[in-house]
This record gives structure tokens, C-alpha cells and sequence, in this order.
């Protein structure tokens, strides 16, 4: 009988030690292929070798065998690919230390899911920016990281410049129960998740104020439209936005206190002020807000809720009169 073949891609390298990034490296050690997990604090990764698990972000999640956690990001220089799960508006000075150790050619996966909020480049932008020599990709998808790391089924999609290559990362993270659809539209891909993260603010907002099902349903429905909208602007595939990183990440963003960014406008509708909402957990929503409407405001792409999450988010709105304004628009055809 003949030896196995081993798998793709080996060592990849997950640069992000929170709970999406510790998630996505046990789902890339399914295959028995060694990872290299980045911290950024020592202490972090010091403990996760001891613990074999990362007690501080996603706790009772035992790690993989041959995940390698460690705080030295030169290591990353050995791996085949590379996963960046480092929060959006942090990925700029992250690419930057990346560009002195990583090699010509590999790689280089964004699975954070944002729009810099200073410049407005979408993530895969900075990559190719200053990482010269790397291949750019986008993961994104509905996905709690506690559900992947329970190995609950979940679907995501992967896009890549070449099909072949897409197509080889997306065989190279799947298991079981991670499947992983590819692709080449990388720019609907990652429209797709930061997009939502705004959306879903609303959708915690309505939930908060005890607006009703119905109120939150019509919010998702007109949320898609301008998601979608956004996304044709910026060169988007109607089919991707369909998909699981459009239609099927603001369906769970939009309905799961889980969401990040629906626990922060939940918060936001009950009352509770900007820096108080989200029990201090990261929001990328709050972040992208700002670029996502002026990036809209850019190419004359309606988005009234978009508009309204980022008004109130800045304090220039209050809450019922932002909900007032959206429910007194000019009535017109759907679409």
C-alpha cells in the first residue's frame, strides 16, 4: 500500500491568536499538518504551549496536536501559506513586519473582515501593497470561531486571483466539518464581510429597542439590497453576494447574539452608551462604518442604514431619530 500524500500547504502559518485565528488553525491541522500560531503577547503564547489550549480567547477548545503557538513572527518564515486573522484596522502594521520574513510567492489568506478606516482599502489591497511577492486571498463566510472549534459543520468561501490556486487553498482547510467553497471573486468576498458588520449593528439596534421580528427582518431584507449595491459599485459579483459571504454571513450576523456586532447595537438600543456597548469585544463593524459610507458617498451608492449605524455610532444621531428618519424616506419601488 502506498504512503498517504502529505498534505497541501505544510506548515501554514495563522498570524492572529485571538478566536477566529485559534479556530482556523485547528481546522488547518485536521489534516495532521503542522501550523504555526502567532500571538503577539509572549505571555499569550507561552501559556498556550503549556495549556494546549488558549484559555483566554476561546476557552475549552483543546489545540490540535501540531498547532505550534509562538510570539516570534520570523517563524512564519517557514510557512507554505499563510492565514491573517488579525483585527482590519491592525493588518497594515502586521503586512509590514510580515514583508521582512515571509517568501516569495506564498499565499497570504485575509480572514479579517473590514475596510481600513483611514485610507479605505479593502484588506487584500494593503496585502498586495506591501507584501509584493505574496498572493492575495479572502476567506469569509458565516462562521463563529466557537462553532468551528467545536467542529460544528460550517461553510465558507475562499477566493484567489487563479482558480487553481483557490481551489488548492480551499481543499487545504477543509474537513468534515469545515467546508471550504473557492472562488476568484475576491473583491465580492471581502465586500461581502465587512459590509455586514455594519449592517448587523442595525439589526442589534432594532433587536435592543424591542422593535419587533418584523422591524429586523425588513432591516436584513433592505440591508442586502444596499450590501448588494455596494458591492456592484466596487466591481462585486451578483452571485457572490448571493453566496455565503454576502447573503449567508448577514443572515447569522443579523439574527445571533453571538455576533460581535449585533451584541454592540443590542447594547446601543437598550440604551447603553458607544464605549459601554459590547462588553469591551472587539466590534469590526464600528471601525468600518465610516469608511464603508464614504466609500458609498464616493460612488453615489444610496445606503440609508449604513448611513444611520454610522451617524449614531459618531454621536451626530440619536437612535429613534434615526429609526424616524429610515421609516420616513420618500416611499418608491423595491429595489
Amino acid at each position: 500500500m502506498s504512503a498517504a500524500a502529505p498534505p497541501l500547504f505544510d506548515p501554514i502559518g495563522v498570524v492572529g491568536a485571538g478566536a477566529w485565528g485559534t479556530a482556523l488553525a485547528n481546522a488547518a491541522a485536521a489534516q495532521g499538518r503542522r501550523v504555526l500560531l502567532w500571538a503577539r503577547n509572549p505571555d499569550d503564547a507561552a501559556a498556550m504551549r503549556a495549556s494546549r489550549q488558549n484559555a483566554r480567547h476561546l476557552p475549552g477548545a483543546p489545540l490540535a496536536p501540531t498547532v505550534e503557538p509562538t510570539a516570534d513572527l520570523a517563524e512564519m518564515g517557514a510557512a507554505r501559506a499563510v492565514l491573517l486573522a488579525v483585527p482590519a484596522q491592525a493588518l497594515r502594521s502586521v503586512a509590514e513586519a510580515l514583508a521582512i520574513v515571509l517568501k516569495q510567492g506564498v499565499p497570504v489568506v485575509v480572514c479579517a473582515k473590514g475596510i481600513e478606516r483611514a485610507t479605505g482599502l479593502f484588506m487584500t489591497e494593503i496585502v498586495a501593497d506591501l507584501l509584493r511577492g505574496a498572493m492575495p486571498a479572502v476567506l469569509s463566510g458565516p462562521s463563529f470561531a466557537e462553532d468551528v472549534a467545536r467542529g460544528l459543520p460550517t461553510a465558507v468561501v475562499l477566493a484567489a486571483p487563479l482558480e487553481p490556486a483557490a481551489e488548492a487553498l480551499a481543499k487545504a482547510l477543509s474537513s468534515s466539518t469545515f467546508r471550504v467553497y473557492h472562488g476568484t471573486d475576491m473583491r465580492g468576498v471581502e465586500i461581502g464581510g465587512a459590509a455586514k458588520n455594519v449592517l448587523a449593528i442595525a439589526a442589534g439596534i432594532v433587536a435592543g429597542r424591542r422593535l419587533g421580528e418584523s422591524a429586523k427582518a425588513a432591516l436584513t431584507a433592505r440591508g442586502f439590497a444596499e450590501l448588494s449595491r455596494f458591492a456592484r459599485a466596487y466591481g462585486g459579483r451578483p452571485e457572490t453576494l448571493m453566496g455565503l459571504s454576502g447573503l449567508g454571513d448577514l443572515i447569522l450576523t443579523c439574527g445571533s447574539a453571538k455576533s460581535r456586532n449585533f451584541a454592540h447595537g443590542f447594547d446601543l438600543g437598550a440604551g447603553m452608551a458607544t464605549g459601554q456597548a459590547g462588553a469591551g469585544k472587539l466590534a469590526e463593524g464600528v471601525f468600518t462604518a465610516r469608511a464603508l459610507v464614504g466609500m458609498a458617498q464616493a460612488r453615489g451608492v444610496d445606503m440609508p442604514i449604513a448611513t444611520a449605524v454610522d451617524r449614531v455610532l459618531s454621536g451626530d444621531l440619536g437612535i429613534d431619530e434615526a429609526i424616524e428618519a429610515l421609516m420616513t424616506r420618500p416611499v418608491k419601488a423595491e429595489g
